[in-house]
């Protein structure tokens, strides 16, 4: 997806230290897509990185009819991986280098931006009438940063059962399950699903930082009941993850190693410098580097104004 939230600034995100566990809950923002409302809950203010994880966008649950409730027109990326996970519903996904994936849940999209890419994401025109899922972004490190751009889209990810649980690997190993997903970080994405009544206990590395997010039923996390659409963040030196739910809930894990570079995200790019997001800026305008989106039908984004300064919260 494209960031709905453009600033003519470029945020900073510095590297921080090692954080002590903690239940911190990160405000979102919400901003409205056509008949999409998007709830952005990473970056925020004091939390621009869980792990090499620096972009989390929550959208749905939608119903809808006659509508194409997802229709984010061409625009480009650098220096990022989109990881899209659907939970209901479906997504189509076509890009500059040809690939095209119609997405359902259960599917992970993938996509590797490298030195330069550029995309769409539709509602397709035979769908379900609902929709609900995630998009987040991962920076790449900068050994990989201006790799050669792909995409994956896998058929199935794969699940560990444990008792009162169901747990699939979005992105990254866990409990011996590895995803398909190509990693250049050390992170991982889990969609937990629990049972009604369940009370588990997940192990975590002490090693990473960790964020959770409910994404639907109730549930809690130690002895935090958990909001839907807000993001905790969790901090690291946890050995163990603890979650409950009388109602039955889907909970979204991301973490990672502390990522240890200072990045400049703006716009759809993740960059170091003010000068590398103005010449990908200028390349977009002029239609370099990206390349077309041949199979979508209209006009592609424009790209906002950027006066080349520097936030750092």
């Amino acid at each position: 997806m494209s960031n709905l939230l453009p600033s003519a600034d470029a945020q900073e995100c510095a590297p921080v230290a090692d954080s002590p566990a903690v239940m911190e809950a990160l405000p979102d923002r919400a901003v409205q897509l056509g008949a999409l409302t998007v709830h952005r809950v990473l970056p925020v203010k004091g939390r621009r990185l869980i792990g090499p994880w620096c972009f989390f966008d929550r959208f749905g649950p939608l119903t809808f009819s006659g509508e194409k409730p997802m229709d984010v027109a061409p625009h480009p990326h650098i220096g990022l991986q989109t990881v899209t996970w659907l939970l209901s519903g479906e997504i189509v996904h076509n890009d500059s280098l040809g690939s095209e994936c119609l997405v359902r849940p259960g599917q992970l999209s993938l996509m590797t931006a490298g030195r330069g890419i550029a995309h769409t994401e539709e509602t397709p025109r035979v769908n379900s009438g609902i929709l609900d899922g995630v998009q987040l972004w991962v920076a790449l490190p900068d050994a990989h940063r201006s790799i050669d751009p792909f995409y994956q889209c896998t058929q199935r990810q794969p699940v560990t059962e444990v008792p009162g649980a169901v747990l699939t690997s979005v992105l990254g190993g866990y409990l011996g399950a590895e995803s398909a997903g190509r990693q250049f970080s050390p992170g991982v994405g889990v969609d937990i699903d629990l049972q009604p009544g369940a009370s588990v206990t997940l192990p975590l590395d002490p090693a990473f930082e960790y964020g959770i997010l409910l994404t639907s039923g109730t549930a809690r996390v130690f002895d935090t009941d958990v909001n839907p659409d807000t993001l905790y963040y969790l901090g690291s030196c946890r050995g163990e993850l603890g979650i409950s739910s009388a109602t039955g809930a889907r909970l979204l894990l991301i973490g990672g190693e502390p990522f240890g570079e200072t990045i400049l995200m703006w716009w759809n790019f993740v960059a170091r410098t003010a000068g590398e997001i103005t010449a990908a800026r200028t390349a977009w305008e002029q239609n370099e580097l990206f390349g077309p989106v041949p199979r979508y039908s209209g006009p592609r984004l424009a790209a906002p104004e950027f006066l080349g300064r520097l936030i750092s919260r």
